[in-house]
């Protein structure tokens, strides 16, 4: 540790291009992990709020609840601890000024996946509706009226709620009659049993589906379901992954660059007597304290930048999937830096010093 220390002070401009190269690898994974994490979380926000266990569909329906058509009376025939049902459809709302996509859900207020209001009111009727205040953002406000894409149907904000999106898009909560009219039409009153799933929360998994057209889905496998849901976490993992790969090549490059630059010198010192074991020692610690540097600096630089960057910009950092990657960062320099080691091990003192 002695030897590193004074040879990083002696070389003060040449490891501070190390660290620096180090940051920026760090910075960019952090980030990346940031951007996969808020990603993920827009696609399951809504979901994750429910804490529920499994969901139930119609085996044809892909594991969609888009796509999925059930009735209230398939939930009642269902044994579990709670249930709850929900209806969902996807439209394009405007207030006039302003169009988005949205889900929209249709609930009964009674059950456990009514959301908490942050701001109005509960809906008290048909065809009134709680909001994503991912809306906000975009022009939305209380009393707004909403013209569907999909609908002749109007419906009115009287609330919002927080953490509210469903693949990508935000979510507006009404009873099963708004779902219904929306999706129906003029036919609704003819379909006003009709749902898209049911919702358990439970500590056994159902053991029994009486109707063999169901299919009970755990809630991790119904995310991952998601149209683009997995493609998009590979992608952005992968590129992690290969962030990793790149840090070892950068830092073994660079190492061994120094290592044969000072090849004389290591000539000399095992001449001296010095052992193998404590140069290769004093090249592993350099490298942990170059790569330990440059991460932590990255890792503040992230941080950073998270708290400057604008709401639509769908980051959020995990501190602890953070600090993982800053290990497995530091562990691969470490790899790196084995090519310098078995460089310094080969090296013969008569030969170094030209003997």
């Amino acid at each position: 540790m002695f030897l590193a220390l004074n040879e990083i002070k002696k070389n003060k401009l040449r490891f501070t291009l190390i660290i620096g190269v180090l940051m920026l690898v760090s910075y960019l994974v952090f980030f990346l992990s940031g951007l996969a994490t808020g990603l993920e979380n827009l696609n399951r926000e809504s979901v994750d709020k429910w804490k529920a266990t499994e969901i139930i569909l119609t085996e044809e329906s892909d594991k969609s609840m888009y796509q999925s058509s059930l009735t209230i009376q398939d939930a009642n025939e269902i044994d579990a601890e709670e249930i709850a049902v929900i209806g969902q459809i996807n439209a394009v709302a405007g207030n006039g000024d302003n169009k988005t996509n949205v889900s929209i859900f249709g609930i009964n207020k009674d059950e456990f996946i009514m959301p908490n209001v942050t701001e109005g009111k509960e809906f008290a009727e048909g065809n009134e509706v709680i909001a994503s205040d991912a809306l906000k953002e975009d022009g939305f406000k209380v009393d707004d009226e909403l013209q569907l894409s999909s609908s002749d149907e109007i419906l009115t904000i009287v609330g919002f709620t927080d953490n509210a999106r469903f693949n990508a898009a935000p979510v507006l909560y009404g009873d099963l009659s708004t779902f219904q009219s929306v999706k129906f039409g003029e036919a609704a009153e003819a379909n006003k049993e009709s749902i898209s799933g049911i919702v358990v929360r439970g500590d056994e998994p159902i053991a029994d589906m009486k109707n063999d057209s169901l299919e009970s889905i755990e809630i991790e496998t119904f995310i991952r379901s998601l149209p683009g849901y997995t493609e998009q976490s590979l992608t952005l993992n992968f590129m992690i992954y290969f962030l990793f790969g790149i840090s070892a090549v950068i830092v073994a490059i660079f190492l061994y660059v120094l290592t044969v630059q000072k090849i004389s010198m290591f000539g000399v010192m095992k001449a001296q007597g010095i052992s193998n074991n404590y140069l290769s020692r004093s090249v592993i610690a350099q490298t942990f304290i170059l790569a330990a540097i440059g991460v932590a600096v990255g890792f503040g630089l992230t941080l950073i930048t998270g708290s400057f960057l604008p709401s639509a910009v769908p980051v959020a950092f995990d501190v602890v999937t953070m600090v993982i990657y800053g290990l497995v960062l530091i562990g691969v320099a470490i790899l790196g830096a084995v090519f310098s080691v078995l460089t310094i091990v080969r090296i013969d003192p008569l030969k170094a010093i030209g003997g």
